[in-house]
């Protein structure tokens, strides 16, 4: 009885360790969004040409060199939106982990985890887009919200395939011993 009770001890104290690393790492993701959300325009568009060109140059560089400037300049065109969008994307699909894990602790009905954890990534994404509408050079756009909420959702995928890997892994190492018991 009392090794039942100290394994839920210890099941509630990793709970509880679980829930705030995850709350912390959370909590510092937001601040990431909102201080890339308070850039202006130009701030912004500055920091996603500067990582594109990055990533061009990093490219050319592995190509031996071989691009003219002007396609250089015409890759890095063609690529600054897509990096832009990519990195709202995987902010938020980061968001749709930390949220699954902060909540998968507490609430066992995964179709309440899965609404649970696509609601708070979409009034996030949401709530994000509204701040942006009051920032200089910047809109609100429901795009950016549905891009971030499918962000969010496959972050939770992610989440949601490791977990079924691991308790198939466990499953099979537990029929191992099972079988190696048996022999004996």
């Amino acid at each position: 009885m009392m090794e039942k009770l100290n394994q839920a001890d210890k099941t509630r104290k990793y709970q509880w360790m679980l829930t705030g690393v995850t709350a912390v790492l959370l909590l510092l993701l937001y601040f990431i969004i909102f201080h890339f959300s308070a850039q202006d325009g130009d701030e912004s568009s500055s920091l996603s040409q500067r990582i594109t060109q990055k990533g061009v140059e990093i490219a050319n560089s592995l190509a031996g060199n071989a691009w003219s400037d002007e396609k250089v300049a015409g890759l890095e065109d063609r690529y600054e939106h897509f990096i832009r969008k990519t990195a709202h994307f995987a902010e938020y699909a980061y968001m749709g982990v930390l949220v699954y894990l902060l909540w998968r602790q507490w609430i066992c009905r995964k179709r309440k985890l899965y609404l649970l954890t696509t609601g708070w990534v979409f009034l996030s994404a949401a709530g994000d887009e509204f701040h942006q509408y009051f920032v200089p050079g910047r809109y609100a756009s429901p795009w950016d919200v549905l891009l971030d909420t499918c962000g969010g959702f496959v972050g939770m995928l992610f989440c949601i395939g490791v977990s079924s890997l691991y308790r198939r892994h466990k499953k099979k190492a537990m029929e191992k011993v099972k079988r190696k018991r048996h022999l004996m």
